[in-house]
């Protein structure tokens, strides 16, 4: 099984104003965490009877897993529909006389809205309970064995090595978000969520970027940036047409496409 890799800390920054943050945080590119913020009434407020109340029963789609690891890429879980006043008491318990699976089934409410974007800045605002996040460079790419946005490696801490052995050189930042904190996540990180207890979260998305570099039909943002589709589409036409010569010379040139990648679009400017 897996070694486990070197912890990179992430900064923290303590009553952090917008002008301080645009000013020295945004422009490093870097998750951070913000403390000491004021977030309101909300960090005392929203207990489970308090959100049960206030939003009552309107049936929402939850996922229910047997085990705290929710891998998006197999689909471990199922989706189950509940009253949100009973779902939001069942997350609570350690333990459900009531349940689908098994007693200790754990629950995951992604959002109350319909708004699920991903490929953006985000802001993570824990407002209750206590997370521990993981996250990954975009740099480290190549070693987190990636189908789609999401990687094979579900288990970060005891990951399989003989499976994915590459996965050992990825750098790992982590921390603990506690209830009042708020994580600056920027776009393109890799991100691994465990909730340590019941808590909530909301996540604030934006687009940083000139409003022609998103592809105009992508309501959502989950969708790669437009000119990188086309990149990755002109990319697959001459994958198909080295599919075209013999093994070896397959071989020898695609190894110079990679390197011609490499000369003109890595970056040494970011970790």
């Amino acid at each position: 099984m897996g070694e486990s890799q070197p912890v990179v800390p992430l900064a923290q920054y303590a009553g952090v104003t917008r002008e301080r943050f645009l000013r020295e945080i945004y422009p490093l590119r870097k998750p951070a965490v913000l403390t000491g913020i004021d977030l309101g009434p909300c960090t005392a407020k929203w207990t489970v009877d308090y959100l049960s109340q206030a939003v009552g029963n309107k049936e929402v789609k939850v996922h229910v897993s047997a085990g705290p690891q929710m891998d998006f890429l197999s689909k471990n879980f199922v989706y189950r529909t509940l009253p949100f006043d009973v779902f939001v008491k069942r997350a609570a318990e350690a333990r459900h006389a009531e349940y689908f699976i098994s007693e200790d089934e754990k629950y995951y409410l992604r959002s109350l809205g319909e708004d699920p974007r991903k490929v953006m800045d985000n802001f993570l605002i824990q407002v209750t309970g206590r997370k521990r996040v993981v996250l990954y460079s975009p740099r480290d790419a190549p070693y987190l064995y990636l189908s789609g946005t999401k990687s094979e490696v579900l288990d970060v801490d005891e990951p399989d090595l003989k499976r994915y052995p590459l996965f050992a050189k990825a750098r790992r930042y982590e921390c603990f978000l506690k209830a009042g904190e708020v994580l600056f996540i920027p776009a393109l990180w890799f991100h691994n969520v465990t909730s340590e207890e019941f808590g909530v979260g909301i996540n604030v998305f934006w687009k940083h970027l000139p409003a022609e570099c998103y592809d105009k039909t992508d309501t959502y943002g989950n969708k790669d940036l437009a000119a990188a589709s086309r990149a990755a589409q002109i990319l697959d036409r001459a994958l198909k047409t080295l599919d075209e010569l013999p093994e070896e010379y397959k071989d020898f040139y695609g190894r110079r496409m990679v390197l011609r990648i490499q000369e003109k679009t890595y970056s040494t400017n970011y970790e």
